[in-house]
């Protein structure tokens, strides 16, 4: 078990019609990083929309065939997806799509809603029917029966905002509108830029906008919206300030890539100075430096800066292989981590490695891989965390579901070393991380057990479950 990505979005909104899919494409791409499990594209052909949506990765998905179906549009939404609420299914692939009295709506959400199942309760026992056991659904409801009794979408989505709690960043698509939300208390990322053609682009991460060659203007701000028409941009900041900020601390730490820029801090500068603190707080005696691929490099890097101990390179990462790689077969007993990851013996051989990984979940995966590092030769193996350990779920969109399943739960640092079969272990402290992050409001929950939001009863697949039970009893 491993810490899993987030969800992506991506909106485009061009005054005149433009090669709308492409450059949602392009987005989607660079935001590949944020899910694998599925993605899509709705584009918007002056009112009427055209979409393509399945699992897969976005190159196996919107092929050739597929581009040849979308037309020259004005607005585009766009969706990759790792499901923290809903199954792996095409029924949960976003956007979601919804048709009603008042006009075609498209959505696309990264984050998780933590008072979805009573939300879901209200609306099932006052008729409506759901598709799908994706939280987005339940958004999509909620906006839909809003915008019924107002005059505007845009007024829709802010009485929703009220009703939802969690976190959300959220792109939607009304037959004339482009908007993006987000949550309050910032739980995920989103801004905004513009091409040099006057095209706006949202994104959950800068370096989406940078992909399709649109200048960054400015983060969406926690509990912000923005509408954007051929009357203009507005900006609605009612919501604004209403709760603590708390952008989750493992967008800095792992889900983002590194050339990306959250809130006003550099997602690279973030994980070299982790980097640096965990050379200060747990100093070691050894020969070489080096970081798991990919999100382990920077920190790797920072804690040799800081201890003067040679950076190198010493595990090569197959780029080829996805989180889709499946063995061939059950009676295929070879260790799939050696299938992803290999050992430079030359930098290795006879060392005493420093080792730095971004978390520990259940301990597997970096047991496998210092390993690998015994194999090749290695001495030593000290393993640094650039995060502290994880104690308890997150409801806010990663994947951690259980206690159960945390190895830091149930036993102590040298304990899990010793599992692990590491020299020794240190982690970063939790104390450190607003270092990390600026200071500017961090949700640590899965570290610290302090929570932004009131906390939900059921877990992750919590609708399937829902659905397997009324299943028993018919």
């Amino acid at each position: 078990m491993s810490v899993k990505e987030e969800c992506g979005v991506f909106g485009v909104f061009s005054p005149h019609p433009a090669d709308v899919s492409g450059i949602c494409y392009y987005g989607l791409y660079a935001l590949q990083h944020r899910g694998q499990e599925s993605c899509g594209i709705v584009v918007n052909d002056d009112g009427l929309f055209i979409s393509h949506k399945d699992i897969g990765l976005v190159s196996e998905v919107l092929t050739k065939d597929v581009f040849s179906s979308f037309p020259r549009g004005t607005m585009a939404v766009g969706h990759v997806r790792y499901g923290t609420t809903g199954a792996t299914n095409r029924a949960n692939c976003q956007p979601v799509e919804v048709r009603h009295k008042k006009g075609y709506l498209a959505l696309a959400h990264n984050g998780n809603i933590s008072n979805a199942g009573r939300l879901r309760d209200n609306l099932e026992i006052n008729g409506a029917i759901f598709h799908s056991t994706s939280d987005t659904e339940i958004i999509a409801h909620i906006i839909t029966r809003q915008r019924l009794v107002c005059s505007s979408i845009e007024q829709a989505v802010s009485n929703a905002m009220n009703i939802i709690d969690g976190s959300y960043s959220l792109v939607i698509m009304s037959r004339q509108k482009l908007i993006c939300a987000r949550d309050p208390y910032g739980f995920r990322p989103l801004c905004y830029g513009k091409t040099e053609s006057g095209i706006y682009v949202i994104a959950s991460e800068s370096c989406a906008l940078t992909a399709v060659g649109a200048h960054f203007i400015a983060d969406v701000q926690p509990g912000e919206m923005i509408v954007f028409s051929k009357e203009g941009i507005e900006h609605r900041i009612q919501q604004c300030n209403s709760k603590p900020k708390s952008i989750c601390t493992f967008e800095y730490i792992y889900f983002a890539r590194p050339d990306s820029v959250i809130d006003g801090i550099s997602v690279q500068a973030s994980r070299v100075k982790a980097g640096r603190i965990l050379a200060d707080k747990h100093p070691v005696n050894a020969d070489i430096v080096i970081g798991t691929p990919d999100s382990g490099l920077d920190a790797a890097l920072g804690y040799s800066l800081q201890s003067g101990i040679p950076y190198g390179i010493g595990l090569i990462k197959n780029k080829y292989i996805g989180r889709t790689f499946i063995a061939p077969g059950q009676d295929t007993r070879i260790d799939r981590v050696k299938i992803k990851l290999n050992a430079i013996s030359e930098t290795i051989k006879d060392r005493r490695v420093i080792l730095v990984d971004d978390s520990i979940v259940r301990g597997t995966t970096i047991r496998r891989t210092v390993g690998i590092l015994r194999d090749a030769g290695a001495k030593e193996v000290h393993v640094r965390i650039s995060a502290p350990p994880f104690l308890y779920p997150c409801y806010y969109g990663t994947d951690i579901d259980s206690q159960e399943n945390l190895i830091a739960c149930h036993h102590t640092t040298d304990r899990i070393a010793e599992l692990i079969g590491a020299d020794t272990l240190g982690y970063l402290p939790l104390e450190s991380l607003d270092e990390i992050t600026g200071g500017h409001g961090c949700c640590t929950a899965c570290f610290s057990g302090a929570y932004p939001t009131p906390i939900p009863a059921a877990g992750k697949n919590q609708f399937e479950q829902r659905l397997s039970e009324v299943r028993t009893e018919e």
